[in-house]
């Protein structure tokens, strides 16, 4: 047997969480298969099988840490072992269904919380062998690996089901009991969740980890490091909104997805050329002022990961439908938590389409190094007075600057905001300026 060691994910990352098994022991896996997806504090990263062959342990269950370089699962290669049968690696027991014995097994049983053979032997007479009610010897809860399986087909949590099996063992039958009563099973004395004395559900714990805490870390820093101040402004996207309708038909035919965002991202860098500073920095020893030769806008993605900010690298020379192909593919990885380091990094202005979710006005932080960034929320239709002082209805938006008061003042991030909503509000306009 092989022993697969987790490798070094770079970054200097020494340790992730394991955050989805998408094989379970005894299973037979292929070369470049995908076995394991496992959360950094960057990104989510999908593990593949190194040679084909067949899985015989699993070290590090869902929900815990695996440290670089150690054990993260066991195989036999394919032409090894050839006399070992699937069946013979996860050993089930005769509560299992399973007609042969650990004794018979040629490898010793790899199931989770199972123990050695000279572990499970029966105790001598006044021996006791102290284990916790429900658990196996190693304080896990015993399952086979066709259970195991079940369960995860049925997105369902082991701890959640209640095991009927010696020391607690959870089988095939339990599971499918669980799924027929919808829930739990009511049992005397015993419930996965504990309740007060007034029938409310103790509190779920759960650790922070990977992206959620790494974002905990920076937001607390940038709001306790940079003086932000907030500028709102409304902006009339009727036109906009309409020049897109025509747009659409044509991106399409083009294979690409035209959302509001691509328009955004290409006013902001025009913008950028009446207010570069918008797109700059502050040197370390808040010595220097850098400007920055790229327009590299970051877009908020609300992942399963946490909240994860891609950027489009080099809007000012993109077209327009060049940039909705990145939003596109950006967006996809972001939500699937499979973003690159390379598309997180560099960013040099931000955008969190907050009215994408329905919020009309937000606060946002900045996402440090970088000196400003913009809220946007929803679109709404309302009455507004035209050059003739009629009441008309237009598509408003509303817009929130969060700048680095450092570098930015109002009248700074005023006159962008400005140059902005310019072409936004008029956007064939930025046919003159493209490159």
């Amino acid at each position: 047997m092989s022993d697969f060691m987790l490798p070094d994910i770079g970054e200097g990352i020494v340790e992730c969480e394991v955050v989805e098994w998408h094989v379970a022991e005894g299973d037979v896996i292929e070369e470049d298969q995908p076995v394991v997806e496992v959360m950094t504090d960057k990104a989510l990263v999908e593990i593949t099988a190194p040679e084909a062959g067949r899985v015989t342990r699993l070290y590090v269950q869902k929900g815990e840490i695996a440290k670089v370089h150690a054990p993260l699962f066991g195989y036999v290669a394919e032409g090894e072992g050839a006399e070992q049968t699937p069946a013979a690696v996860s050993a089930p027991t005769p509560e299992d269904g399973g007609a042969s014995s650990a004794a018979q097994a040629p490898l010793p049983p790899v199931d989770e919380g199972a123990a050695p053979a000279r572990e499970r032997r029966a105790p001598d007479a006044g021996e006791e062998i102290a284990s916790e009610p429900g658990r196996g010897p190693y304080g896990r809860i015993p399952v086979a690996p066709a259970v195991r399986r079940l369960l995860r087909e049925h997105d369902l949590d082991l701890e959640a089901v209640p095991g009927s099996g010696r020391q607690g063992r959870v089988l095939k039958e339990d599971v499918l009991r669980y799924l027929e009563e919808g829930g739990p099973t009511d049992r005397a004395g015993e419930g996965t969740v504990a309740a007060d004395a007034g029938g409310r559900q103790e509190i779920r714990v759960e650790p922070l980890r990977g992206v959620r805490a790494v974002m905990a870390r920076r937001m607390v820093e940038a709001a306790s490091t940079i003086p932000h101040f907030q500028y709102g402004e409304e902006i009339d996207v009727t036109e906009l909104l309409a020049l897109r309708e025509r747009l659409k038909p044509l991106a399409e035919a083009e294979g690409a997805r035209l959302t509001l965002m691509p328009f955004f991202m290409k006013a902001m860098a025009l913008a950028v050329r009446e207010a570069p500073i918008l797109n700059a920095r502050l040197s370390d020893d808040e010595s220097e002022i850098h400007y920055l030769a790229s327009v590299n806008v970051g877009m908020a993605v609300d992942s399963r990961a946490g909240l994860l900010v891609p950027n489009v690298k080099g809007v000012e020379h993109r077209s327009l439908l060049s940039v909705a192909e990145e939003v596109a593919r950006l967006t996809e990885a972001a939500r699937a938590g499979k973003v690159s380091q390379a598309d997180l990094k560099g960013g040099t202005i931000s955008i969190s389409n907050i009215g994408a979710l329905g919020g009309t006005y937000a606060a946002p932080i900045i996402n440090a190094p970088e000196v400003a960034i913009v809220a946007i929320g929803k679109t709404q239709w309302l009455p507004r007075f035209d050059a003739e002082e009629r009441v008309v209805k237009r598509a408003i938006m509303t817009v929130t600057w969060a700048g680095d008061h450092r570098l930015i003042d109002g009248g700074t991030i005023a006159r962008f905001c400005n140059a902005w909503k310019g072409y936004l509000e008029d956007p064939e306009t930025m046919l003159l300026h493209l490159a």
